[in-house]
């Protein structure tokens, strides 16, 4: 792989492969053979047009709900943008450039203490050095969904 690949590439082909999949840790050299050249290139496709894609999400899970009450964290159950990530309905992506804008990540880290978010906060924590994104632009998607 070296070969064919520049450093950043496979540090690309790694990200997008435990990004892709649900459960990093139990991740294996099998499957990273498998399936991780079509990993790299759907992650790839999808950080080509990632304003594009965080519009078509936010706009589906704002579009009916009030934006405060998909943050809201009621007696220790998970708000909807958490629920709406695990029913794939919002990536990992869009869960980071969120918490880029918002910062709301502290907020349910104080709040929640189960599995679930711990996993998902720590996903966020680790994947978050790899979006390289514009805030200011994406903070402006975000206002003409929501608006």
């Amino acid at each position: 792989m070296s070969r064919q690949k520049s450093d950043e590439e496979i540090i690309n082909f790694f990200v997008s492969n435990f990004a892709s999949c649900d459960d990093p840790q139990s991740l294996w050299i099998g499957e990273i053979i498998k399936e991780g050249e079509e990993n790299y290139k759907n992650w790839v496709r999808k950080t080509q047009s990632l304003s594009y894609h965080f519009k078509e999400e936010v706009s589906s899970i704002f579009n009916s709900k009030n934006f405060d009450e998909m943050f809201f964290i009621e007696q220790n159950k998970h708000p909807k943008i958490l629920k709406s990530h695990l029913q794939k309905k919002v990536s990992l992506e869009t869960l980071v450039i969120l918490n880029l804008i918002l910062d709301y990540k502290p907020q349910f880290d104080k709040k929640l203490s189960d599995p679930v978010w711990e996993f998902t906060s720590m996903r966020i924590e680790k994947y978050t050095p790899f979006i390289h994104i514009d805030t200011n632009k994406f903070t402006k998607i975000l206002k003409e969904c929501v608006l």
